[in-house]
């Protein structure tokens, strides 16, 4: 019994009257219809088009997926009808590839430079390819545990890879050991020798930078899914650093540089020299050395509050995303022509490319999006092709060329991935959301729109607006409850009849494997305006036909497009972008002018979300973790050195590169992140080693029967070369990533910034300052 046809469909009997069937065909006409349309896609100003989504299962990786599609797209392009073909207009994995790309140039550049180091150095060619070859069999070890925890190489977990950093072990190693060579012994136990002496400084170095990754694996959320990797990576890498410095560089070393000779390079030579005048003057003037470091402490400290804060630097998706919005009334054809003049007057600007606009949402929606509001994708030409030196630049003249071309439509600027990103986490697309919650709706939106006034008055506010929206025309119908039941009609009756009028679903009919809708709808000749539905009839048990206007009464109302709701309460949210600003100074001004400004009726409350939210929760998790990473070196350092004084000297290195990097911040005009706080737990780690190196050399010194002065002298002198070059090549090697402008830089940048600062403080500090506290430790320790 299957409709199989539309002749089916007209053939159902209704109803029976005096023996003579009432056939659906004698009530109404029977057709092929489309669904109600919601949604339209147009491109360059041409019109419309038909556009498909590719969705990514969980887990996927998008690269991969993003091949498979397009090998699945060149299969089914021979199959398509004349004229039709299949068009990216969007591929995710360009940026993939792009910021791929980034890592792998600023990688290789940072090898370079810190092999070059390393030869100016070492004078050795022998001894610098060994060094040097840790770099790749640390990176297999890196990669193996890559595989093993399921981390894909991308921008986050390749990202923060240095090899200065890789190599500093092996350099201390190869240094003490060339250094030893040409005593009088077999190679062998020159080798043994030179490694034995500085086996636990390597270790215990190394060790801690290593523990201070461990609470970045405690991220969550956001900030977990893109830092955890990170850390792994960089964790893997340096176990296998260590592995190699321990092994292979003094086997290497056994066997290549047998006769090698102790000769210094020029350039170590030079610095050496450098270093001796300069040791002599931080002696001269002890005192003034460190009131001078201590300024420079006091000044990094006091202007840390004002870097100001953002969750992570925006990453630049080299693809502009609008989000349109219009006037809640408008109808589909009339959005459809908006979407067209807005293209048209885009491609007006010569550093766009290709302009597609996705307008309300499809029959199977992925999102709420009504004909009043489109996701207008702006394809731009390469950067080589701009007028502008900068993505907001090339804004600010959309946003005018907009103004004047298309006034009645508001615009906000994002990006594709960050729009999708920071609908899904935070459920609206700005980055800072201020969200009312309490029990009366209107006054709700009121309060809302007073919010949304003062926050964009707050200098670097843009793209502001409130959800949800007004202005949706609607027509009510309230039910009289004492007609119906007069006429003894359910009120359910009268809601069938009006639900009728757009289209009610009343079964569905099955074609192979396709199934459609069966839906009544009231012709639209018969719906066109209030007078027509007022005559509409509900039957009544009596088999009276009763006009609508007698059983509910109608109203015209403004109405909202939606309703939001957030943990079983009611919410209306002011949003605002923030361009020209920090995101925390930002939220800073705004709350103090909210708290001032608006006042909230009892019982209500206000919450700050967006990506100010992910800022919160993640600098939160920071003020737990970086005083947890500070206190598991101080407790390896006491471990180390058995000394309270010992251990407070050297993690007082922390300190200075700290000031270090928040100078770096300051002169590059970064502002702190979540990627500049992971670069300061990287920076503390990589400070520590120096200190460690020279420490240690002392010791040893100092048991072998010298006095202080002569083991800080002879220490210094002999532990000169192995901390500039430990210091030197982990400087370059992050070199790259802070100088690049490619695609991902800017996640690099700050990291870089930060630990390159914190060393080119640290060092001298670790050289010249150090060796003045350790003598004035040592001597009031022997009064």
């Amino acid at each position: 019994a299957l409709i199989e046809s539309l002749a089916d469909v007209g053939n159902i009997v209704v109803a029976s009257r005096n023996g003579i069937p009432i056939y659906i065909r004698n009530l109404g006409k029977v057709a092929f219809s489309p669904r109600i349309r919601n949604g339209a896609v147009t491109r360059d100003g041409k019109g419309e088009t038909v556009a498909g989504i590719v969705m990514m299962l969980i887990g996927e990786n998008s690269r991969t997926v993003v091949d498979r599609v397009e090998a699945k797209v060149a299969e089914i392009a021979p199959t398509l009808p004349k004229g039709v073909k299949l068009v990216p207009y969007y591929d995710r994995a360009d940026l993939v590839r792009r910021t791929i790309d980034t890592v792998a140039h600023n990688l290789a550049e940072g090898a370079i430079l810190v092999t070059v180091v390393l030869f100016l150095f070492l004078g050795n060619i022998r001894a610098s390819l060994i060094t040097a070859s840790v770099i790749p069999l640390s990176m297999l070890a890196a990669f193996i545990g890559m595989r093993w925890a399921g981390v894909s190489g991308n921008l986050m977990s390749l990202g923060a890879i240095d090899f200065g950093l890789i190599v500093d072990g092996s350099v201390v190693m190869i240094e003490n050991i060339t250094r030893r060579l040409d005593e009088d012994s077999s190679t062998s136990h020159r080798v043994f020798a030179a490694g034995l002496e500085v086996l636990r400084p390597i270790v215990f170095a190394i060790a801690i930078i290593i523990i201070v990754y461990l609470p970045i694996l405690s991220f969550q959320e956001v900030e977990g899914k893109m830092f955890r990797p990170m850390a792994l990576t960089v964790i893997f890498a340096l176990s296998g650093s260590l592995i190699c410095a321990l092994t292979l560089v003094p086997v290497m070393a056994s066997l290549l540089l047998k006769n090698a000779a102790n000769r210094e390079p020029w350039v170590a030579r030079q610095c050496a020299r450098i270093h001796q005048h300069l040791r002599a003057v931080s002696r001269a003037n002890a005192k003034a050395v460190v009131i001078a470091t201590c300024a420079l402490l006091a000044v990094g400290i006091a202007i840390a509050p004002f870097l100001g804060a953002e969750f992570i630097p925006s990453l630049d998706e080299g693809t502009i995303l609008l989000d349109v919005l219009r006037d809640p009334s408008v109808s589909l054809e009339a959005a459809i022509g908006d979407a067209t003049k807005t293209e048209k007057s885009l491609l007006q600007i010569p550093e766009v490319a290709r302009v597609i606009s996705r307008t309300g949402r499809p029959e199977i929606a992925t999102d709420t999006m009504g004909p009043d509001e489109s996701d207008t994708y702006v394809l731009l030409k390469p950067r080589s092709q701009w007028r502008f030196s900068n993505t907001g630049e090339l804004i600010e003249a959309i946003e005018q060329k907009l103004g004047r071309d298309v006034p009645e439509t508001n615009f906000a600027f994002t990006q594709p991935i960050e729009e999708r990103v920071q609908d899904m986490l935070a459920g609206i697309k700005a980055d800072v959301a201020v969200h009312v919650y309490g029990d009366d709706l209107d006054r709700m939106v009121t309060v809302g729109r007073r919010i949304l006034k003062v926050i964009s008055q707050i200098p670097g506010a843009a793209d502001p607006k409130i959800l949800p929206r007004l202005g949706l025309p609607s027509l009510t119908m309230h039910v009289d409850r004492e007609a119906v039941a007069r006429y003894g009609i359910n009120a359910s009756d009268v809601l069938d009849t009006i639900e009728t009028i757009g289209g009610k679903v009343v079964g569905q009919v099955v074609e192979d494997q396709a199934r459609y809708s069966l839906q009544v709808r009231f012709d639209e000749t018969s719906r066109e305006d209030v007078s027509q539905l007022a005559h509409l009839q509900v039957a009544a048990p009596s088999g009276a036909l009763i006009p609508l206007s007698q059983l509910a009464h109608f109203s015209f109302d403004q109405g909202l497009v939606s309703i939001w709701r957030e943990n079983l309460e009611r919410r209306v949210t002011a949003a605002v972008n923030v361009r020209g600003s920090d995101l925390a100074t930002f939220v800073s001004h705004a709350k103090r002018a909210v708290a001032e400004q608006v006042e909230l009726p009892e019982g209500w409350r206000l919450e700050w979300g967006g990506q100010y939210e992910n800022l919160q929760r993640a600098s939160a998790r920071l003020l737990l973790l970086v005083p947890a990473s500070l206190f598991l070196i101080f407790v390896l350092l006491y471990n180390t050195f058995s000394s309270m004084r010992i251990a407070l000297l050297i993690f007082t290195n922390v300190l200075l590169a700290a000031t270090g990097g928040i100078f770096g911040l300051a002169l590059r005009g970064l502002t702190f992140s979540i990627t500049a706080g992971v670069g300061f737990i990287t920076l503390s780690g990589v400070s520590v080693l120096n200190g460690v190196v020279l420490a240690s050399e002392i010791n040893r010194l100092l048991e072998a029967g010298q006095s202080v002065d002569e083991a800080i002298e002879q220490g210094c002198r002999e532990r000169f070369r192995p901390i500039m070059m430990a210091s030197l090549v982990a400087l370059f090697g992050f070199i790259p990533m802070a100088l690049s402008h490619s695609a991902g830089a800017e996640l690099q940048s700050p990291l870089a910034t930060v630990v390159i600062g914190g060393l080119i403080i640290s060092t001298p500090f670790t050289l010249y300052v150090l060796p003045i506290l350790y003598q004035w430790m040592a001597a009031s320790k022997r009064e």
